[in-house]
């Protein structure tokens, strides 16, 4: 793994370890991927989904006071529903919207789209909302070494932000 993955990871896993603990059961909304097995990796205790449709079945969430949802909530049509119905402890991150790029659309794939990039104030709205209390929260940019106005303008707007919310 190299580059702007490296750094997104990095960052996340700071995260993870400054409000959670190795020994804390987490839920990882999403399919297993990279970055659950990252912070495997390092000793964390991670479940993730099972691939079901998070906008229909998302009552299971009563049962897990520890949750992450990493890029995950731009995937979902209504994630208003699984954040009311989540309570304990959450960390989530989401790409934000840049005015200088389309959201991310995959043709092939209509589950692999984002149907919401968030701005800062709505991805707070949202929490508040929910019920959900964001005790801390960070941005960073996201880049690598090419060539072009869309890749100098990643070096000057963030692209993530992560938040850790209690309910």
């Amino acid at each position: 793994m190299a580059g702007p993955l490296q750094k997104r990871y990095g960052i996340t896993l700071s995260f993870v370890r400054k409000y959670y603990n190795r020994e804390d059961p987490i839920l990882d909304l999403g399919v297993n991927n990279e970055l659950a097995d990252y912070l495997r990796e390092d000793g964390f205790r991670i479940q993730n989904t099972e691939g079901q449709d998070l906008d229909i079945d998302y009552r299971f969430i009563r049962d897990h006071k520890y949750i992450t949802a990493f890029e995950i909530f731009e995937h979902m049509f209504a994630p208003f529903n699984l954040l009311n119905e989540a309570s304990g402890k959450l960390i989530a991150s989401v790409p934000l919207r840049l005015w200088f790029a389309p959201a991310f659309w995959d043709y092939n794939d209509r589950l692999n789209c984002h149907y919401h990039e968030f701005e800062i104030k709505q991805f707070d709205h949202l929490m508040e909302r929910t019920g959900w209390k964001i005790m801390d929260s960070l941005t960073w940019k996201s880049w690598d070494n090419t060539i072009g106005i869309r890749p100098l303008l990643r070096r000057i707007y963030p692209r993530y932000y992560i938040v850790y919310a209690e309910k």
